[in-house]
C-alpha cells in the first residue's frame, strides 16, 4: 500500500468518482488540503472565490446545473457557518453538494479550550443541514468515507452531505489504500401493481393533470411522452420548469395549474410536494391523487394519495408509459383545451408589466439553451410565471428557501460547470450586493458570466409590503447604492447601463457576444404585484 498524507488520500478518492473541480477558501485548518490539491497539478481545477459563501453557492450551482456531484471546502467554525445559507439551499433544492469541512486539531475537539475557530458540536450543525455527515479519524479512513459520501450522493433523494476533517489528521501520513470506489446499488424493485392501478387512473380520467417538481427534472422525454397520450396538461411553479418544453400547448404555468385544478379528476404529482395545491387550492372526494417520489417520507408527508409510488421519476414514468401504449394520441380535444387556457392566462398575466417585457428581452437574446439564474427581485418572481423554459436544468432557482443574495455566486458555478452554455444571473440591487464580491471571481477565473442588476434603490418587495399592508410603516428597505457601472469596471469588468427592455435586450445580445464577464445595471421604476398570481385561493372543499 502506498503511503500518502491524509489530504493526498481525501483528493485521490475525489478523483476516483470523477471530480474534476473544488470550489474552495483555503486557511490554516486546510493547508495539508491544498498541498494535496497542488500535487495533483491539473487533474484538478482549484477555484477559489471570495467569500466562504461565495464557494459554497458555486457549488451548489454547478450541482443545480448538471444534476452530478460537487464538492466545496472551507475552514471550521466561521468559514463553515458562512458557507451554511448556501448548504441550506443544496437540501431544499436536492443538489448533490459534498461539503468538505475542516476542524480543530483532533485531540482538542469537543474540549471547549477556545482554538482558533472551534464552535461547539460542529459535526452535528452540518448533520442538520445534509443527509448524511461524518468525521473522518485517521488517514486510512479517508478513502472509504469519501466513497460513502458518494454512495449517499448517488442513493435515494439527492441531498447535500458532509465530511469533516481535522488538519493533523489531513497533515498525517500512513501506508492507504486507496481502494476504487464502490459499485452504483441495485436499484430497488418497483412497485408493479400500484403502477398498473394508477395506469388505469389515468386512462380512465376525464380531466387528468400532472404535476411535476425538481424531482422530475431527469424525466422529461417520460412526462411528455405520458402528457401526450392523455392530452393532460403539465403544470409546475419554478423547480420543474422545463421539465416540459414551456412552448408545448400542454405546457402550463402555476395560474393554468390552479385554474385546473378546480374540474380535475385524477392528479399525477411527480418529484413534486404539491403542498401549495393541497393545503391552499382545496381537495374533495372527486379528486383522486397519484404521488411518485424516489424519498418514501414524502409520499404523504403533505397529501395522503390514493396511490404512492415509492421510484425515481424516470423510471416510475417509463412503466406507466408502458402500460398506457395502447394511448396513441393526441387526445385533439384536450390539447386545445389547454392550448386555449394558456391564452386566456397569458391575457391575465400582461398586467405584470414591466417585469413581463424585460423578461421577453432576456428570452429573445438568449438561444434555447441559454440558463436563466433567478433571484429574489420583482423581475425573478414573475420570471417563474412568465419567463418560457425550454430545457430541464435551464431555469435554476433556490425553490422555497428563497435564498436571498445567492444570484451572482450561484450562477458563476452554473456557467463554470456549463462552458459554453450562455447564462444570466438576474438581480435585485439588495440581493446583488450580498455576494457582489464574487465578481472578482469571475474575472480571476475567466468565468463569463453575464449579470443584470434590477436597480430600484431599495428591498423592493418588503418596502411595499411595509406600504400597502403596514400602513406605510416604511423602515429599513431604502438603499444607498454605489455606481454600478462604475463598480463593474473597477473589477475589469465590461459594464452596460439599460434603461429599458429594448436596451436590455441590446445590451444582453453584446455581452454575450463577448464571452467575458459582464455586468449590466437596468434601472426599474415601482413594479405591479405578483403575488395575486402565486398565492391564489382555495377552489375545492370546504373554504
Amino acid at each position: 500500500m502506498p503511503q500518502m498524507s491524509g489530504g493526498d488520500a481525501v483528493i485521490g478518492a475525489l478523483l476516483a468518482h470523477g471530480i474534476k473541480t473544488i470550489y474552495c477558501l483555503p486557511g490554516i485548518q486546510n493547508d495539508h488540503l491544498f498541498n494535496a490539491m497542488f500535487d495533483v497539478g491539473d487533474a484538478l481545477n482549484v477555484v477559489h472565490a471570495r467569500h466562504e459563501q461565495g464557494a459554497a453557492y458555486m457549488a451548489l450551482g454547478a450541482a443545480l446545473a448538471t444534476g452530478k456531484p460537487q464538492v466545496f471546502s472551507v475552514v471550521p467554525g466561521p468559514g463553515f457557518l458562512n458557507a451554511a445559507t448556501a448548504l441550506a439551499t443544496a437540501y431544499s433544492t436536492g443538489a448533490p453538494v459534498l461539503a468538505l469541512i475542516g476542524q480543530i486539531p483532533s485531540k482538542f475537539i469537543g474540549k471547549g479550550h477556545g482554538l482558533l475557530h472551534e464552535i461547539p458540536d460542529q459535526l452535528n450543525i452540518l448533520k442538520t443541514l445534509t443527509k448524511w455527515a461524518e468525521r473522518i479519524e485517521a488517514p486510512q479512513d479517508a478513502p472509504a468515507k469519501v466513497h460513502e459520501a458518494f454512495r449517499q450522493l448517488g442513493t435515494g433523494r439527492p441531498r447535500p452531505v458532509g465530511l469533516e476533517i481535522a488538519p493533523d489528521i489531513l497533515q498525517a501520513r500512513a501506508d492507504i489504500d486507496p481502494e476504487p470506489p464502490r459499485p452504483a446499488e441495485t436499484k430497488s424493485e418497483l412497485d408493479e401493481d400500484a403502477i398498473e392501478q394508477a395506469a388505469k387512473l389515468l386512462a380512465n380520467a376525464e380531466r387528468p393533470l400532472i404535476f411535476v417538481g425538481g424531482g422530475a427534472m431527469d424525466a422529461s422525454a417520460e412526462v411528455r411522452a405520458l402528457a401526450e397520450r392523455l392530452g393532460a396538461p403539465v403544470t409546475t411553479y419554478r423547480r420543474g420548469k422545463g421539465v416540459m418544453d414551456g412552448r408545448h400547448p400542454l405546457a402550463q404555468t402555476l395560474v393554468g395549474g390552479h385554474a385546473l385544478w378546480a374540474t380535475a379528476d385524477v392528479v399525477l404529482a411527480v418529484g413534486t410536494r404539491i403542498q401549495q395545491p393541497v393545503a391552499l387550492w382545496g381537495v374533495d372526494d372527486r379528486l383522486t391523487i397519484i404521488k411518485v417520489d424516489i424519498d418514501p417520507e414524502e409520499i404523504d408527508r403533505t397529501a395522503n394519495p390514493q396511490i404512492g409510488i415509492v421510484g425515481d421519476g424516470k423510471r416510475v414514468l417509463a412503466r406507466l408509459n408502458d402500460h398506457l401504449r395502447h394511448l396513441v394520441g393526441p387526445r385533439a380535444d384536450r390539447v386545445e383545451r389547454s392550448r386555449a387556457l394558456k391564452e386566456t392566462i397569458a391575457k391575465k398575466l400582461s398586467v405584470l408589466e414591466p417585469q413581463g417585457a424585460y423578461l421577453r428581452a432576456i428570452r429573445d437574446a438568449m438561444p434555447d439553451n441559454g440558463v436563466l439564474v433567478e433571484e429574489l427581485t420583482q423581475v425573478g418572481y414573475v420570471s417563474r410565471l412568465l419567463y418560457p423554459v425550454y430545457h430541464p436544468r435551464s431555469f435554476i432557482t433556490s425553490g422555497y428557501q428563497g435564498t436571498l443574495g445567492w444570484g451572482v455566486a450561484t450562477a458563476l458555478g452554473v456557467k463554470h460547470a456549463l462552458g459554453d452554455t450562455p447564462v444570466v444571473s438576474i438581480n435585485g440591487d439588495g440581493g446583488f450586493m450580498f455576494t457582489v464580491q464574487e465578481l472578482s471571481t469571475a474575472v480571476r477565473h475567466r468565468i463569463p458570466l453575464v449579470t443584470v442588476v434590477f436597480n430600484d434603490a431599495a428591498y423592493g418587495n418588503v418596502r411595499r409590503m411595509q406600504q400597502e399592508i403596514h400602513g406605510n410603516r416604511v423602515i429599513g428597505t431604502d438603499l444607498a447604492n454605489p455606481d454600478f457601472i462604475k463598480l463593474g469596471e473597477s473589477f475589469g469588468i465590461t459594464s452596460y447601463r439599460a434603461a429599458n427592455p429594448v436596451a436590455l435586450r441590446g445590451a444582453l445580445e453584446k455581452a454575450l457576444a463577448l464571452n467575458e464577464p459582464v455586468l449590466i445595471d437596468a434601472p426599474i421604476g415601482d413594479t405591479p404585484a405578483p403575488w395575486a398570481f402565486i398565492e391564489m385561493p382555495r377552489v375545492r372543499g370546504k373554504k
